[in-house]
């Protein structure tokens, strides 16, 4: 099986993306409410801050020599 390059953003943006479902679903369990004041621009942040670690994952991954071994 050939290995694949990891993509750094869409695993920090799942991650992202599960962590406030969970949030949501805990939040109805309990009867308390999810102030989307806070939700909404952490989400931003962070989604923001996962593109900015997957382009420089890429730009130094471009960077680096290739490996001759690879199959």
């Amino acid at each position: 099986m050939r290995k694949h390059q990891l993509d750094l953003f869409s695993l920090i943006a799942g991650g992202l993306f599960t962590v406030i479902a969970v949030l949501y679903l805990v939040a109805a369990v309990n009867d308390v409410s999810v102030n989307g004041r806070i939700v909404i621009p952490v989400t931003f942040i962070v989604l923001g801050l996962g593109g900015l670690a997957g382009a420089v994952a890429a730009a130094v991954r471009r960077s680096r020599p290739e490996d001759p071994r690879q199959d």
